[in-house]
């Protein structure tokens, strides 16, 4: 019988959730996402010293502001990942905006629009990218704009059906809704055991996923933040899931009958929530503490690893003109 991992590929576009290039060439995902968490951990690695160092180099050239230039070379270093799993996946490769833009839409549009640019310039094309923006209402409407553009966006921190509506209602290509951090908030809080039926975090997916299907809606559902492959399983079927290597190496090395759990000829029907003007959607997530918690708290663990890898790169610059 196939692995788990195989019987997943037949029914679920499988992605990768890494910055390690190694790992992708031995899993061979069909995409790839990628976050500052991701990003920072990448280029800590000495076997990648050379795309650092190409970054840094390219730095050293340009003028402006200190902070400036730090930001600039981080942008870049995200591009030259990004273009590496490009060469290695045969589909998409996310590559997120700075989270500290995450409550302004014209930065964010603009951040977005450089990122695209930049792939261009490596001879990448914007079919091949997903700009990553969190699920902020700023971030949904920059979004907006930005898919009538041509720029397909993948929205992350996802954690409520009233950002899943909401971003449907933006043209959003691709939400990424997360099962493992609502799992850890209902831990947090009192709530278990669960089991992969029973957990929250996978309940919120089929969710999500009901009503697109039942609505008919095109936007991409998937499923991200994973803590045990019995979450992953219970999820089998839904559109995409990205994953990290060491469940996908689980996945790989699991064997037994992996049955279909979702599927978009065979969904609950489920009310669609109020047109998501800014008002309503602020007051839903108001109203859900565990969605506004988590991503308040996303956002911030996001900006505090891209200010890890500025620091980084700040001392690198430092150490290369003392030299």
């Amino acid at each position: 019988m196939p692995s788990k991992l195989d019987q997943l590929r037949a029914m679920t576009v499988v992605v990768a959730d890494t910055g390690d290039l190694d790992a992708v060439r031995r899993l061979k995902p069909q995409d790839c996402t990628t976050n500052p968490t991701l990003l920072l951990k990448a280029v800590e690695t000495p076997a990648y010293g050379h795309i650092v160092e190409e970054a840094l180099a390219w730095g050293r050239k340009q003028s402006g502001s200190r902070d400036g230039v730090v930001a600039a070379i981080c942008d870049r270093l995200a591009v030259a990942f990004g273009a590496e799993l490009a060469g290695i996946v045969p589909g998409r490769v996310s590559t997120e905006v700075d989270a500290d833009l995450s409550f302004d839409t014209e930065a964010t549009v603009a951040k977005a629009r450089a990122i695209i640019k930049a792939y261009e310039e490596r001879g990448i094309g914007r079919d091949r990218i997903l700009i990553k923006i969190a699920s902020t209402w700023e971030g949904i409407r920059a979004a907006e704009i930005l898919q009538k553009e041509g720029i397909d966006c993948n929205l992350t921190l996802l954690f409520a059906q009233a950002q899943a509506q909401a971003c449907a209602e933006a043209g959003v290509f691709l939400i990424s809704p997360f099962v493992g951090r609502i799992l850890d908030w209902h831990v947090k809080a009192g709530g278990g055991p669960y089991t992969g039926e029973t957990d929250p975090g996978v309940i919120s997916v089929r969710n999500i996923y009901a009503s697109y299907k039942a609505q008919g809606i095109k936007t991409v559902v998937m499923g991200a933040s994973f803590r045990n492959i019995g979450e992953i399983e219970a999820l089998a079927g839904c559109d995409r899931l990205t994953i990290s290597p060491a469940l996908l190496d689980e996945l790989a090395n699991a064997q037994g009958e992996l049955p279909r759990k979702l599927s978009a000829d065979n969904v609950e029907k489920i009310a669609p929530l109020p047109r998501m003007d800014e008002k309503t959607f602020r007051f839903a997530m108001n109203e859900d503490a565990m969605a506004t918690e988590k991503l308040s708290e996303g956002i911030r663990s996001f900006v505090k690893d891209l200010r890890s890898l500025r620091s980084l790169v700040a001392k690198r610059l430092d150490e290369a003109k003392a030299a």
